[in-house]
Protein backbone atom coordinates (compact mmCIF):
# COMPACT_ATOMS: atom_id res chain seq x y z
CA UNK A 1 0.00 0.00 0.00
CA UNK A 2 1.23 3.49 -0.88
CA UNK A 3 0.96 5.77 2.17
CA UNK A 4 1.20 8.92 0.08
CA UNK A 5 -1.82 7.92 -1.98
CA UNK A 6 -3.67 7.03 1.22
CA UNK A 7 -2.96 10.44 2.76
CA UNK A 8 -4.01 12.28 -0.41
CA UNK A 9 -7.19 10.21 -0.57
CA UNK A 10 -8.10 10.86 3.06
CA UNK A 11 -7.37 14.58 2.69
CA UNK A 12 -9.47 14.71 -0.46
CA UNK A 13 -12.43 13.04 1.22
CA UNK A 14 -12.33 15.30 4.25
CA UNK A 15 -12.07 18.31 1.98
CA UNK A 16 -15.18 17.53 -0.06
CA UNK A 17 -18.74 18.50 0.82
CA UNK A 18 -19.92 14.93 0.32
CA UNK A 19 -18.11 14.01 3.53
CA UNK A 20 -20.84 15.89 5.42
CA UNK A 21 -23.31 13.29 4.13
CA UNK A 22 -21.73 10.73 6.47
CA UNK A 23 -23.10 12.31 9.65
CA UNK A 24 -26.93 12.56 9.36
CA UNK A 25 -27.59 8.80 9.46
CA UNK A 26 -25.39 8.07 12.53
CA UNK A 27 -27.00 11.01 14.35
CA UNK A 28 -30.46 9.78 13.39
CA UNK A 29 -29.61 6.29 14.65
CA UNK A 30 -28.52 7.65 18.02
CA UNK A 31 -31.56 9.90 18.32
CA UNK A 32 -33.90 7.00 17.56
CA UNK A 33 -32.11 4.78 20.06
CA UNK A 34 -32.22 7.32 22.88
CA UNK A 35 -35.85 8.23 22.15
CA UNK A 36 -36.96 4.60 22.06
CA UNK A 37 -35.07 3.79 25.25
CA UNK A 38 -36.60 6.79 27.04
CA UNK A 39 -40.12 5.78 25.95
CA UNK A 40 -40.07 2.80 28.30
CA UNK A 41 -41.03 0.36 25.55
CA UNK A 42 -39.52 -3.12 25.82
CA UNK A 43 -36.14 -3.21 24.09
CA UNK A 44 -37.07 -6.32 22.13
CA UNK A 45 -39.93 -4.41 20.51
CA UNK A 46 -37.81 -1.72 18.90
CA UNK A 47 -34.11 -2.67 18.97
CA UNK A 48 -34.18 -4.94 15.86
CA UNK A 49 -35.92 -2.24 13.83
CA UNK A 50 -33.50 0.49 14.89
CA UNK A 51 -30.21 -1.44 15.00
CA UNK A 52 -30.81 -3.74 12.04
CA UNK A 53 -33.46 -1.96 10.00
CA UNK A 54 -31.77 1.42 10.37
CA UNK A 55 -28.17 0.62 11.35
CA UNK A 56 -27.09 -2.39 9.31
CA UNK A 57 -29.63 -2.13 6.49
CA UNK A 58 -29.35 1.61 5.81
CA UNK A 59 -26.60 3.46 7.69
CA UNK A 60 -23.71 1.06 7.11
CA UNK A 61 -24.20 0.40 3.36
CA UNK A 62 -25.01 4.05 2.58
CA UNK A 63 -21.89 5.29 4.38
CA UNK A 64 -19.84 2.62 2.61
CA UNK A 65 -21.38 3.69 -0.71
CA UNK A 66 -20.57 7.37 -0.19
CA UNK A 67 -16.98 6.65 0.84
CA UNK A 68 -16.29 3.65 -1.41
CA UNK A 69 -17.40 5.41 -4.58
CA UNK A 70 -15.74 8.65 -3.49
CA UNK A 71 -12.16 7.52 -2.85
CA UNK A 72 -11.55 7.09 -6.57
CA UNK A 73 -14.79 7.89 -8.38
CA UNK A 74 -14.61 11.60 -7.61
CA UNK A 75 -11.10 11.74 -9.06
CA UNK A 76 -12.33 10.04 -12.21
CA UNK A 77 -15.21 12.51 -12.49
CA UNK A 78 -13.08 15.64 -12.15
CA UNK A 79 -10.14 14.27 -14.15
CA UNK A 80 -7.55 14.46 -11.36
CA UNK A 81 -7.05 10.70 -11.56
CA UNK A 82 -4.62 11.35 -14.42
CA UNK A 83 -2.10 12.75 -11.95
CA UNK A 84 -2.03 9.43 -10.10
CA UNK A 85 -2.04 7.28 -13.23
CA UNK A 86 0.81 9.29 -14.72
CA UNK A 87 3.08 8.33 -11.84
CA UNK A 88 5.07 5.06 -11.93
CA UNK A 89 2.89 3.42 -9.29
CA UNK A 90 1.57 -0.13 -9.54
CA UNK A 91 -2.21 -0.09 -9.93
CA UNK A 92 -2.33 -2.59 -7.08
CA UNK A 93 -0.79 -0.10 -4.66
CA UNK A 94 -3.25 2.61 -5.69
CA UNK A 95 -6.29 0.40 -5.17
CA UNK A 96 -5.05 -1.00 -1.85
CA UNK A 97 -4.41 2.52 -0.53
CA UNK A 98 -7.87 3.65 -1.61
CA UNK A 99 -9.46 0.54 -0.10
CA UNK A 100 -7.73 0.93 3.26
CA UNK A 101 -8.94 4.53 3.50
CA UNK A 102 -12.48 3.54 2.49
CA UNK A 103 -12.65 0.67 4.99
CA UNK A 104 -11.16 2.75 7.80
CA UNK A 105 -13.48 5.74 7.39
CA UNK A 106 -16.55 3.57 6.85
CA UNK A 107 -15.81 1.33 9.83
CA UNK A 108 -15.18 4.22 12.23
CA UNK A 109 -18.14 6.30 11.05
CA UNK A 110 -20.54 3.37 11.38
CA UNK A 111 -19.02 1.47 14.32
CA UNK A 112 -18.82 4.39 16.78
CA UNK A 113 -22.56 5.24 16.75
CA UNK A 114 -23.46 1.55 16.71
CA UNK A 115 -21.24 0.95 19.75
CA UNK A 116 -22.92 3.82 21.59
CA UNK A 117 -26.34 2.49 20.58
CA UNK A 118 -25.36 -0.94 21.90
CA UNK A 119 -24.40 0.59 25.24
CA UNK A 120 -27.76 2.35 25.46
CA UNK A 121 -29.71 -0.73 24.43
CA UNK A 122 -27.96 -3.40 26.46
CA UNK A 123 -24.28 -3.56 27.41
CA UNK A 124 -20.66 -2.91 26.47
CA UNK A 125 -20.42 -6.41 25.02
CA UNK A 126 -23.41 -5.79 22.79
CA UNK A 127 -21.91 -2.48 21.69
CA UNK A 128 -18.64 -4.19 20.80
CA UNK A 129 -20.57 -6.86 18.89
CA UNK A 130 -22.34 -4.19 16.84
CA UNK A 131 -19.04 -2.42 16.17
CA UNK A 132 -17.43 -5.69 15.03
CA UNK A 133 -20.36 -6.33 12.70
CA UNK A 134 -19.83 -2.87 11.19
CA UNK A 135 -16.13 -3.61 10.69
CA UNK A 136 -16.87 -6.86 8.85
CA UNK A 137 -19.54 -5.20 6.74
CA UNK A 138 -17.20 -2.34 5.91
CA UNK A 139 -14.69 -4.72 4.34
CA UNK A 140 -17.13 -6.24 1.89
CA UNK A 141 -19.12 -3.11 1.06
CA UNK A 142 -16.02 -0.94 0.55
CA UNK A 143 -14.43 -3.41 -1.87
CA UNK A 144 -17.66 -3.80 -3.86
CA UNK A 145 -18.37 -0.07 -4.10
CA UNK A 146 -14.76 0.80 -4.94
CA UNK A 147 -14.90 -1.66 -7.84
CA UNK A 148 -18.30 -0.27 -8.81
CA UNK A 149 -16.84 3.24 -9.12
CA UNK A 150 -14.59 1.86 -11.88
CA UNK A 151 -17.27 -0.22 -13.58
CA UNK A 152 -20.09 2.29 -13.89
CA UNK A 153 -20.54 5.95 -14.71
CA UNK A 154 -23.38 6.02 -12.14
CA UNK A 155 -21.84 4.11 -9.23
CA UNK A 156 -23.97 5.74 -6.52
CA UNK A 157 -27.21 4.94 -8.36
CA UNK A 158 -26.15 1.36 -9.09
CA UNK A 159 -24.97 0.97 -5.51
CA UNK A 160 -28.29 2.18 -4.13
CA UNK A 161 -30.12 -0.27 -6.39
CA UNK A 162 -27.86 -3.05 -5.11
CA UNK A 163 -28.58 -2.15 -1.48
CA UNK A 164 -32.33 -1.69 -1.96
CA UNK A 165 -33.05 -4.58 -4.32
CA UNK A 166 -30.50 -7.24 -3.42
CA UNK A 167 -29.59 -6.59 0.21
CA UNK A 168 -32.99 -5.39 1.43
CA UNK A 169 -35.60 -6.99 -0.83
CA UNK A 170 -34.41 -10.23 -2.39
CA UNK A 171 -32.60 -11.55 0.69
CA UNK A 172 -35.83 -11.14 2.68
CA UNK A 173 -37.96 -12.84 0.03
CA UNK A 174 -35.54 -15.54 -1.19
CA UNK A 175 -33.79 -17.12 1.79
CA UNK A 176 -31.23 -18.83 -0.43
CA UNK A 177 -29.73 -15.47 -1.41
CA UNK A 178 -28.77 -14.62 2.18
CA UNK A 179 -25.46 -16.44 1.84
CA UNK A 180 -24.51 -13.76 -0.72
CA UNK A 181 -25.50 -10.82 1.49
CA UNK A 182 -22.88 -8.64 3.20
CA UNK A 183 -25.65 -7.42 5.49
CA UNK A 184 -26.13 -10.97 6.74
CA UNK A 185 -22.40 -11.43 7.37
CA UNK A 186 -22.43 -8.40 9.67
CA UNK A 187 -25.43 -9.75 11.59
CA UNK A 188 -23.76 -13.15 11.93
CA UNK A 189 -20.69 -11.60 13.57
CA UNK A 190 -22.92 -9.67 15.98
CA UNK A 191 -24.83 -12.83 16.88
CA UNK A 192 -21.61 -14.82 17.35
CA UNK A 193 -20.19 -12.28 19.82
CA UNK A 194 -23.44 -11.59 21.66
CA UNK A 195 -26.05 -14.30 21.03
CA UNK A 196 -28.61 -12.46 23.13
CA UNK A 197 -31.46 -12.77 20.67
CA UNK A 198 -31.96 -9.07 19.86
CA UNK A 199 -30.51 -9.53 16.37
CA UNK A 200 -30.91 -12.81 14.54
CA UNK A 201 -28.59 -14.23 11.87
CA UNK A 202 -29.36 -16.57 8.99
CA UNK A 203 -25.80 -17.44 7.90
CA UNK A 204 -23.30 -19.55 9.81
CA UNK A 205 -20.17 -17.86 11.13
CA UNK A 206 -17.67 -19.85 8.99
CA UNK A 207 -19.67 -19.09 5.84
CA UNK A 208 -19.97 -15.41 6.80
CA UNK A 209 -16.22 -15.03 7.34
CA UNK A 210 -15.30 -16.92 4.17
CA UNK A 211 -17.79 -15.02 2.02
CA UNK A 212 -16.69 -11.69 3.50
CA UNK A 213 -13.17 -12.56 2.36
CA UNK A 214 -14.52 -13.51 -1.08
CA UNK A 215 -16.25 -10.14 -1.48
CA UNK A 216 -13.17 -8.31 -0.21
CA UNK A 217 -10.69 -10.10 -2.43
CA UNK A 218 -13.02 -10.28 -5.44
CA UNK A 219 -13.86 -6.58 -5.33
CA UNK A 220 -10.21 -5.64 -4.87
CA UNK A 221 -8.97 -7.82 -7.74
CA UNK A 222 -11.73 -6.52 -10.01
CA UNK A 223 -10.87 -2.91 -9.15
CA UNK A 224 -7.16 -3.48 -9.81
CA UNK A 225 -7.89 -5.12 -13.14
CA UNK A 226 -10.27 -2.34 -14.13
CA UNK A 227 -7.83 0.42 -13.17
CA UNK A 228 -5.18 -1.23 -15.35
CA UNK A 229 -7.43 -0.65 -18.35
CA UNK A 230 -7.41 3.11 -17.78
CA UNK A 231 -5.15 5.22 -19.94
CA UNK A 232 -3.52 8.43 -18.72
CA UNK A 233 -6.43 10.36 -20.20
CA UNK A 234 -8.79 8.58 -17.82
CA UNK A 235 -10.53 6.70 -20.63
CA UNK A 236 -10.92 2.94 -20.50
CA UNK A 237 -9.11 0.99 -23.08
Amino acid sequence: MNLTVARITARGLFGRRRFLLLFPLPLLLLLLTVAAKASGTAVSDWAPSVLDGMGFSVMLPVIALIVGTGVLGSEIDDGTVVHILAKPLPRRDIILAKLVVAVGITAVTAAVPMFIAGLVVDSTRFGLALAAGCAIGSLGYSAVFLALSLLSRRPVLVGLLYVLIWESLLTNVLSGTRVLSIHQYALTVVHAIEPGGLLSAHVGLPAALVMSAVFLVGGTVLAIDRLRSFTVSGETG
